[in-house]
């Protein structure tokens, strides 16, 4: 893997974003996906800027989640925002981390994400149901760095 546009091709890419949509349907929370191709920090530390570069840190109830990854490190993490950090179960990021590690160990790296989402999703929706006047707060698109 040499280039970010590389990671995933274009349908994969779609079907990620889809994943995102789905997710987001039965909550208020927020997912994205941030794909760089390297990073000189720890992956977390990386994330949690990232996640402040996204304004995700500025959604409503502070329940957005993002799952950066550094393609040629190797490297991801799962960073909630303290909204949602507040109420999943203790453990619950690295049961996260964890579906989706199993998946990237095999090269199934648009597995691993659309899986990780869609359970992030379903947590979201047990703390953060969908409202009536909920609203998309931020893109469901996958940026790159």
């Amino acid at each position: 893997m040499s280039r970010v546009e590389d990671f995933l091709t274009s349908v994969e890419e779609k079907e990620v974003v889809q994943a995102i949509i789905e997710a987001e349907n039965s909550t208020s929370g927020e997912i994205r996906v941030h794909l760089e191709a390297h990073t000189r920090l720890e992956a977390m530390e990386r994330a949690k800027e990232v996640f402040h570069q996204l304004k995700m840190d500025n959604t409503k109830d502070n329940n957005g989640v993002l799952i950066y990854v550094a393609v040629n490190d190797r490297k991801f993490a799962i960073c909630g925002d303290k909204g949602i950090d507040n109420v999943v179960p203790k453990g619950f990021w690295n049961t996260t981390k964890d579906t989706i590690q199993s998946h990237f160990k095999k090269g199934e790296f648009k597995q691993g994400l659309v899986e990780g989402i869609l359970k992030a999703g379903h947590e979201l929706k047990v703390h953060f149901p969908w409202q009536q006047d909920d609203k998309n707060e931020l893109s469901d698109e996958i940026s790159k760095g």
